[in-house]
């Protein structure tokens, strides 16, 4: 995708074949850094080339997609179809733009990537030492961004896109999705062995935190566990996340027996409504196929599991874990009165997305729905398909059945969580 056949001289990556100038969530530092982590940290080569031309996109997002130069990005489509009231890779229907938290959030993941791939590739070369300050100052500014200007509701305890009309007015679209939880993601810790052994990096992190006390609330947080002290670069610090977790684990809201949902629940009682222009725009819970044909109507982000965000939140918790430790519990579900830790919360959501194919105490497999054919036949019943999304109430497959592409991502969680505890399920 970073070839020349493929990306743009100017940076851009097209989303896909029928629209390259839609945009597609910039994930590509994250997955080069997890396909060099698992052929065993060696192809360094592999890394810096991903990394030269990956800075080229970098800039072409900072260049194209922060319109109004505050550090807050637009995006547009970034792969969420119908997740909001307005269709977000058209113009808007009123003068002013769109400014996302999850294309804001992606942003300062993509800095905390290419901040990371530095770090690896400094400890072999140490000009790299530079492009690694330089994407960790980035992501402060970003970061920092999202938290004071406007994404972040504090009355609600969520974060949320905002309507920033020309006129002045700044309208948050307080819809519970997928885009408030996306910040969590924004998320890594940075060790003292680390910075010991970049020297240069270190002397230019400590001027930053002595001399920009502003940002010292993103990068600034330090904890010491088992002796050793660690830094978290975050979006979301210890209090946020805590009232996020309470809204995400509600089982009124996100929490669902098979993952995450992609909208609260709660908007099945109270649909969010905006007018603009003339115009009624309604975002409502629909926790399987989608009941509109607007956005393509072949995708639905109003209600459904889908595997890669899923994924993305567990992962972003091993590393909240990997810094408070069990320093910080959170009651899940909420209002249940049960505290866990933040590691046997992200086992417990890998469980639920894994326990979609699994038997339930019925000897059903919530992926095959009411099909009659696949849950009482034994020859079709061990057949499973990787629906791309799944309904947020029942686990049924929904859309595509061959999106090995992300809900392919299965695999990883079946191996992680095998042997960190049996689920209740007897055929795990």
């Amino acid at each position: 995708m970073l070839r020349e056949w493929y990306m743009h001289p100017n940076g851009q990556i097209p989303a896909y074949e029928w629209a390259f100038g839609d945009v597609n969530p910039p994930v590509h530092a994250w997955a080069a850094l997890r396909v060099f982590e698992i052929d065993g940290r060696r192809d360094h080569e592999f890394l810096a080339r991903v990394f030269h031309k990956l800075l080229l996109n970098f800039t072409w997002w900072v260049n194209r997609k922060d319109g109004a130069g505050n550090n807050v990005f637009e995006g547009g489509f970034l792969g969420l179809d119908n997740i909001g009231p307005i269709d977000r890779s058209a113009m808007l229907p009123v003068a002013g733009r769109l400014e996302q938290s999850d294309g804001t959030a992606w942003m300062a993941t993509y800095a905390l990537n290419l901040l990371e791939i530095a770090l690896v590739l400094a400890e072999h070369d140490r000009a790299y030492e530079d492009a690694a300050t330089k994407f960790f100052e980035h992501f402060a500014y970003i970061a920092q961004a999202m938290r004071d200007k406007g994404l972040w509701n504090e009355e609600d305890g969520f974060f949320y896109d905002v309507l920033a009309l020309d006129d002045g007015q700044r309208v948050p679209l307080r819809v519970r999705s997928m885009v408030g939880l996306l910040p969590l993601t924004a998320v890594t810790t940075l060790g003292t062995a680390t910075l010991r052994r970049l020297p240069d990096f270190a002397a230019r992190f400590r001027w930053f935190l002595a001399n920009k006390p502003a940002y010292c609330g993103v990068v600034g947080a330090a904890h010491v566990r088992d002796g050793a002290e660690g830094r978290l670069l975050a979006v979301v610090g210890a209090e946020r996340l805590v009232r996020i977790l309470s809204v995400m684990l509600d089982e009124q809201e996100f929490l669902s027996p098979y993952g995450l949902r992609a909208l609260s629940r709660h908007h099945a009682d109270e649909p969010f409504t905006l007018d603009l222009a003339g115009a009624r725009y309604a975002v409502d819970y629909e926790p399987g196929e989608s009941t509109t044909g607007l956005f393509g109507g072949n995708s639905n982000w109003r209600g459904p599991i889908w595997f890669p965000v899923n994924y993305l939140v567990i992962e972003a918790l091993h590393r909240y874990a990997r810094f408070f430790g069990d320093d910080i519990l959170i009651e899940h579900p909420a209002g249940s009165g049960r505290k866990v830790t933040l590691t046997v919360l992200a086992d417990d959501l890998a469980r639920r997305l894994v326990s979609i194919f699994l038997d339930d105490e019925r000897g059903r497999r919530p992926v095959f729905g009411d099909t009659g054919l696949f849950q009482a036949r034994p020859d079709w019943h061990n057949l499973l398909p990787f629906h791309e999304y799944f309904h947020g109430d029942t686990g049924r497959g929904v859309g595509a059945s061959h999106q090995t592409g992300w809900t392919g991502l299965v695999a990883d969680p079946v191996m992680r969580t095998a042997g960190r505890g049996a689920t209740g399920n007897r055929h795990e």
